[in-house]
């Protein structure tokens, strides 16, 4: 634009919005122009939003370039749910006690402690007192409190944003609102008799910030008009904020800088139902994959099982070979080596499953003379007298469920 006058009605005089946002490597600079202040004393606010339709982080300052002079009164906020809410990211003022009930502060007062703290500057808001132009929301000085005065010490910073969900949110955004709430006067008093001279204009908003993707992307993509995240590591969404189908055999977590410097990427891994190995012979009904192996494992196995699937038996057990893999006797206590259920008789231990018993002897544990069941041991033998019963046979009695004859 070569010459000052405003006719929206006519593209060569027009002002339009777009100029706020395009190349300004020409002179002199093309700039956006409210309406003047012709309704004074009625408020002159306009506000400008900036929507993104998708999670940014912002990287460097924001700038803000006026050709109007800069703003008595103004806003700068974000929200973080595509404009639904909003919340004040610092207020400007020529007089912040007056204009919002706040002391004035810079961010060169703040500290570690309290960079995330909203104030009111009145650094940038000087109306024609001065020939700058540009207001700032200081990014890079809050950086500092953290990575140095020269961001040298990033790992620092990274340290910082990995371990502190309020201090990334802070500087995440889906969109920005610029509320100017008052024109730059210069003066005590509004010249009522010249309000034409009253507007906002602005030729320039730099924004720099990147795709928030939390750490599951390395490229966002400018794709059907809005911009995309190319997720990684099995991850999904607009900021590749959950595990994609198949892929949640344990909870979305965020990348993560730490270590420094390669970070951690915390893949998201396949569902124990997608690998199809969570086979326990119902013994158990949870599994639990382990990263290091890459294997499912059956947990807490019941039924006196062990093992990856359950098909093993426990310590102090044996596999019952007349029952299948799912059954819930598959293991049984072992019988024969045990202070309580051992061989009687001179019997011998065979693979802790039975009793290999004298020619004599027979039965479990070879607790029965064999002449008992012939019936043919005379009476001063010694060898025919009734079985009695003894607690270890009892106690084999209820573990393996015989049906043998006790006599007490």
């Amino acid at each position: 634009m070569c010459n000052n006058e405003c006719d929206a009605s006519t593209p060569e005089l027009a002002h339009p919005p777009e100029l706020m946002f395009d190349f300004e490597g020409r002179h002199p600079s093309t700039f956006w122009q409210s309406a003047t202040w012709k309704e004074y004393p009625k408020p002159l606010q306009v506000n400008i939003t900036l929507s993104w339709s998708k999670t940014i982080e912002l990287t460097d300052n924001i700038v803000i370039t006026f050709e109007s002079g800069r703003p008595d009164q103004m806003i700068l906020e974000k929200s973080l749910d595509y404009g639904r809410t909003w919340q004040p990211y610092q207020y400007y003022a020529t007089d912040c006690l007056d204009a919002f009930h706040m002391d004035p502060k810079s961010v060169k007062d703040l500290s570690q402690h309290s960079v995330l703290e909203i104030i009111c500057t009145e650094e940038y808001s000087t109306g024609y007192s001065t020939n700058s132009k540009i207001i700032h929301f200081e990014i890079k000085d809050r950086f500092a409190f953290f990575a140095g005065p020269r961001l040298r010490n990033m790992a620092s910073l990274y340290g910082q944003l990995d371990t502190t969900k309020k201090l990334r949110d802070f500087f995440t955004v889906t969109d920005l609102r610029i509320r100017l709430l008052r024109p730059a006067v210069g003066e005590i008093f509004v010249d009522e008799l010249h309000l034409a001279r009253y507007f906002y204009a602005i030729s320039d908003i730099k924004v720099r910030g990147r795709c928030k993707c939390n750490l599951h992307a390395t490229v966002c993509v400018y794709d059907n008009s809005k911009l995309t995240c190319e997720c990684e590591h099995n991850t999904t969404g607009p900021d590749c904020g959950k595990c994609k189908k198949n892929y949640q055999g344990r909870p979305w977590s965020p990348g993560s800088y730490l270590p420094i410097p390669k970070g951690t990427a915390n893949t998201c891994i396949p569902s124990i139902s997608s690998i199809g190995n969570c086979e326990c012979f119902g013994h158990s009904n949870r599994c639990s994959y382990i990263d290091l192996l890459n294997t499912v494992i059956c947990v807490s196995c019941k039924h006196n099982t062990r093992g990856q699937h359950c098909e093993l038996c426990r310590l102090g057990y044996f596999r019952n070979a007349s029952a299948q893999l799912d059954d819930e006797n598959v293991c049984i206590a072992n019988v024969c080596d045990n202070e309580l259920l051992h061989c009687q008789n001179g019997g011998t231990c065979h693979n802790n499953v039975r009793c290999l018993c004298p020619a004599a002897y027979t039965g479990i544990l070879c607790e029965k003379p064999r002449c008992e069941e012939a019936g043919s041991c005379s009476s001063d033998s010694g060898q025919g007298a009734p079985l009695r019963g003894s607690p270890a046979l009892l106690l084999l009695t209820l573990l393996l469920g015989t049906a043998s004859p006790l006599v007490f």
